[in-house]
């Protein structure tokens, strides 16, 4: 049986700007973000080859992540629309008010389990699991985030989509690395597959993207670290004030844990002059439009 709700088309939107047209370049976005109205972006593609493991096996799922997790989300949604019994296990202990995104998880039918953080950091080891959630432990474990082989290979779907704009240069934001991983899996000969972590000072990127395709032959990626915000779903004026530029110019509302940081850093490598006249540069939306929830009111035009 297959997965029944197929997340591999999304649209690529040209995008004009007096910037591309002085470098001589063509720009694109990749709107993951339009694949559903609720959930969307890399995480559906993260998740697809879990749980259509899950589905040929009959089995339920559990994955891990904090109180404001897209992929749980994500997850929660997935299971929903398949009729795959899922649990959610949350870093930190219960809220006496569930955030906007735990409130969703459970709409959608997550079973939510709240651990302490020390107990969650532990979360990778063998027998985590069959320790904590004995009941859980036949089914199917899908790491945070989807860090996981299958999770990149997941990701490296998100490409068959992008092969009609013949992208010279592929753009993501990276969080776990598995979308990063399974782009540069899947990328064809010549492209550059270039990263921006949401998270400042990594340096296990490489590493990272090993684990995930152990004995693979892969694209080696370009790694950017943005300097426009303070660090990971952090903001600031400078942030905020790109983020509703941005909308003002392109009509595209973004979020301001990946895709802001990341749309920020190539547009300054466009105006440094990083890229050749002729290219083709694709930037990808990943979605996590509702983590700008948290945001004060009033902060966003969008």
């Amino acid at each position: 049986m297959q997965i029944a709700f197929p997340v591999q088309q999304f649209r690529c939107d040209e995008l004009y700007d007096p910037l591309f047209s002085k470098h001589q370049i063509r720009f694109f976005m990749a709107r993951l973000d339009l694949i559903h109205p609720v959930v969307s972006g890399n995480k559906l593609f993260k998740l697809t080859y879990f749980l259509e493991e899950a589905q040929q096996k009959r089995l339920p799922v559990l994955s891990f992540g904090g109180a404001y997790s897209n992929h749980l989300v994500a997850l929660a949604w997935y299971c929903h629309a398949l009729k795959i019994p899922c649990t959610g296990v949350v870093r930190g202990e219960a809220a006496s008010t569930l955030s906007h995104t735990l409130k969703a998880c459970k709409a959608y039918g997550m079973k939510l389990i709240f651990v302490s953080r020390e107990n969650y950091a532990d979360k990778d080891s063998p027998d985590w699991v069959q320790r904590n959630i004995p009941e859980a432990s036949n089914g199917i474990i899908i790491p945070e985030g989807g860090y996981d082989a299958l999770g990149a290979q997941g990701a490296a779907l998100i490409m068959d989509s992008l092969k009609r704009i013949e992208a010279s240069h592929i753009c993501t934001a990276i969080g776990t690395a598995t979308t990063i991983a399974g782009l540069s899996a899947a990328a064809e000969d010549g492209q550059c597959i270039i990263g921006v972590p949401a998270l400042k000072n990594r340096n296990d990127i490489d590493d990272s993207i090993q684990h995930l395709l152990p004995d693979q032959k892969y694209t080696q990626p370009i790694i950017w670290e943005h300097q426009l915000a303070p660090g990971y779903a952090k903001w600031n004026e400078p942030l905020i004030s790109f983020m509703n530029n941005w909308y003002h110019n392109h009509q595209i509302p973004i979020d301001f844990v990946y895709t802001a940081k990341m749309l920020h850093t190539v547009l300054e490598k466009i105006a440094d002059g990083f890229f050749e006249a002729g290219s083709c540069v694709t930037c990808l939306h990943t979605g996590g439009l509702q983590g700008n929830d948290s945001l004060p009111a009033g902060k966003l035009v969008f």
